[in-house]
């Protein structure tokens, strides 16, 4: 036989796409599993399409999620994150995917991994994320022994609504580097290899982010699609680069841009554009414009503009603190609440919660060529 088969499910999550697997369902071998479903995403594609694989030429669609029982204490199961590049193929595992988190526990509740869910009412999904070491918490409802996924809860950047899941992102700072502030400071000054600068917070939560002004790039920052000009996107890889060496996360820039191409994520910010938002925002990822925000990245957002003198504070005029925060996207708005607490003379963000909403898109047995 000159192909693999392997059971999958097709999920949406939030503004994000993946093909889910049990791990329990894959070969022992990490790279043989890689390498597998890498290719039943259609990667690596030259022609950027993934024509030959589900995925569709998107970073947000080019996604894979492993989940299995937990080996953590107090956690229903195990959830590992890929994010392929389209054109090579790489697979980035440094980080989370904040959407694909609301489809987890979906996940999870139809292949019957979480054993104390109840047939009927409100269910809570202990996961371990294991790129970043976190817990997440997912609140939901059964139904007949099925997790209830159809309803009419509206998510800006998704045509249809579904059921309101509410995802609690527990201690999400430092899952990279070990700190909220890698550098220590809520703002510094990036130098890219033009020799010019830039002010930047750079910050993990959720995942390392490295936020800038619009302004300072000569964006007017509600740019969406295919806006950006190629010295604009340059620049915001050489800033993404630059923040990521100095928030310790690879010995150089070039490193840094061969195998870290999905974190850290650049963000650009700019001041609010639409009534009850408190800033406009929008972020780069795998060298693209975002059609609406990742949830990572949101995780952050929330949490750098909760602290004095980052560069999301000052574009709110003053930290969003005690209160939930809504910033404008290219596909809309988004709210979260962060739950901050003192430590020391800074702050610890204690939780961020979002709400999001998933399905299941397809299940059934992906068909993989072997390779030549």
């Amino acid at each position: 036989m000159n192909f693999t088969t392997l059971p999958a499910t097709l999920m949406r999550g939030g503004t994000s796409k993946g093909l889910f697997f049990r791990a329990d369902q894959l070969p022992d071998s990490p790279a043989q599993v890689q390498a597998l479903l890498v290719r039943a995403l259609g990667s690596p594609d030259p022609y950027g399409s993934q024509l030959d694989g589900l995925g569709t030429g998107i970073s947000s669609t080019s996604k894979i999620v492993i989940i299995g029982p937990s080996q953590q204490p107090g956690c229903h199961v195990d959830y590992l994150f890929g994010h392929v590049a389209i054109a090579d193929g790489l697979v980035d595992w440094s980080g989370n995917c904040g959407n694909l988190s609301a489809a987890v526990p979906v996940f999870a509740l139809m292949q019957h991994m979480v054993a104390d869910a109840p047939a009927n009412g409100p269910v809570a999904v202990h996961i371990w994320q294991a790129n970043i070491g976190k817990k997440i918490i997912a609140e939901l409802h059964m139904q007949d022994g099925m997790p209830v996924w159809w309803g009419d809860y509206r998510l800006d950047g998704i045509a249809f609504p579904a059921a309101a899941i509410r995802v609690r992102f527990l201690d999400p700072a430092g899952g990279a580097s070990g700190k909220l502030f890698p550098t220590g400071r809520p703002r510094d000054t990036l130098t890219l290899p033009d020799g010019s600068t830039l002010e930047a917070t750079l910050i993990d939560a959720g995942n390392p982010t490295v936020f800038v002004q619009a302004a300072d790039l000569g964006l007017r920052g509600d740019e969406t699609g295919q806006a950006l000009s190629a010295e604009q996107q340059q620049k915001l890889e050489w800033a993404r680069c630059a923040g990521a060496v100095m928030m310790k996360l690879g010995p150089d820039a070039d490193t840094i841009h061969r195998e870290r191409p999905a974190t850290p994520k650049i963000s650009f910010l700019s001041p609010a554009s639409q009534p009850g938002c408190a800033l406009t925002a929008r972020i780069v990822s795998m060298g693209r414009l975002h059609h609406a925000y990742t949830g990572t990245g949101a995780i952050a957002l929330a949490a750098a503009a909760a602290i004095k003198n980052t560069l999301a504070a000052e574009l709110c005029g003053a930290p969003v603190r005690g209160q939930p925060f809504t910033f404008a996207h290219a596909s809309g708005s988004q709210t979260l609440e962060a739950t901050m607490q003192r430590h020391g003379r800074s702050w610890k963000v204690e939780e961020v919660a979002m709400t999001r909403h998933a399905r299941p898109l397809m299940q059934g047995t992906l068909y993989i060529p072997q390779q030549p």
